[in-house]
């Protein structure tokens, strides 16, 4: 899960595309979604509702307008708060690797958008101001102040849109992988609207997710695999067809609001990490290109920004490389330079 459900087209889905004169994109959500890993799995404990799922931590939920019920852990007792955000097809476990760590140093908090994970799934837009909205809601419930805003992927777009349309309530972005810093034309927006359905995330095979978890790391840990576990237990799950729905509009929610030209007017200090081997970032087939390019072109417009390369790692940095991740995330000590 994450950011990334890579979903592969089936043999109908490619005809089309050839009739298009697409045949040789492979979907851009396709790569940014997130699904995943490998091995048997045929003992898998089926679940009967994704509020089933095992989270490290303990779970809350703040009641919401529009009858949403937002999932989130709280852990630690720093003076600042960092809110995680997680990616497209993923949920807040994605983070487990820097919660333990960074609650040394903060209170952190890491929420289930609505429609995944244990968060509830009633039809939404998926658009990225929903989500940012969803998000303004739940810091002012929960009396926040201005937050460290952590987002992977889709997270990190949507945390974008949180810094532009309510700047008094973030203290500092932390962008990870971050979708938003690439540029995609009207035709390819389109595209990518009528090509991802719900469906296309409901029959995504046990190999397909395998497959497409693999595709977030530059070698994925043995850790990862409770993902892809979770994933396909989440098939058997009755809320599974509204986790499919959120996932598509999610993806028409990226493309329908783009920010890469809003992006100067950022103007809290931003810490961004890209994966120098991250495969989804650019599209590979839409836009083939170095992620070292996109990912100075989103930094150069966001002023005073730090962007951090990271060697031998893909998009799921902070997962992949959480030591990295949360030594530069955390605090200075003091009397020294971060």
């Amino acid at each position: 899960m994450v950011d990334v459900l890579t979903i592969h087209i089936n043999n109908r889905k490619m005809k089309t595309l050839e009739k298009m004169k697409l045949k040789s994109f492979v979907p851009f959500i396709l790569l940014l979604l997130v699904t995943a890993c490998t091995a048997p799995y045929k003992n898998l404990t089926k679940i009967n509702s994704m509020n089933e799922l095992k989270y490290d931590y303990a779970v809350h939920y703040a009641d919401l307008s529009g009858d949403i019920k937002l999932a989130y852990v709280d852990e630690g007792k720093g003076k600042e708060t960092i809110l995680m955000i997680h990616g497209l097809g993923s949920y807040l476990p994605a983070w487990k690797k820097n919660i333990s760590e960074l609650s040394k140093y903060y209170r952190v908090i890491a929420v289930d958008l609505p429609g995944y994970g244990k968060s509830s799934k009633l039809p939404h837009s998926g658009l990225m101001s929903f989500y940012a909205g969803v998000i303004a809601e739940f810091i002012q419930k929960l009396d926040l102040g201005p937050v460290n805003l952590a987002g992977h992927s889709m997270g990190g777009q949507i945390s974008m849109v949180l810094a532009l349309e309510k700047p008094e309530l973030v203290k500092r972005l932390i962008l990870v992988d971050p979708a938003g810093f690439e540029a995609f034309t009207a035709g390819q927006r389109n595209w990518f609207k009528d090509v991802m359905t719900p469906n296309l995330v409901r029959l995504t095979t046990v190999d397909a997710i395998e497959t497409n978890l693999a595709s977030n790391f530059y070698r994925m840990p043995d850790d990862a695999r409770f993902m892809i576990e979770d994933r396909i237990a989440m098939r058997d799950a009755s809320d599974f067809e509204a986790y499919c729905l959120a996932v598509a509009r999610s993806v028409h929610g990226m493309v329908e609001e783009p920010v890469l030209e809003k992006l100067t007017r950022i103007k809290m200090p931003t810490l961004i990490f890209f994966g120098e081997n991250d495969m989804l970032i650019p599209n590979r087939y839409l836009n083939p290109g170095f992620t070292s390019k996109i990912a100075n072109t989103g930094a150069g417009l966001i002023k005073g920004s730090k962007l951090v390369m990271v060697p031998k790692c893909g998009h799921f940095m902070m997962f992949e490389k959480p030591d990295v991740f949360n030594t530069v995330t955390a605090p200075a000590p003091k009397g020294a330079a971060h």
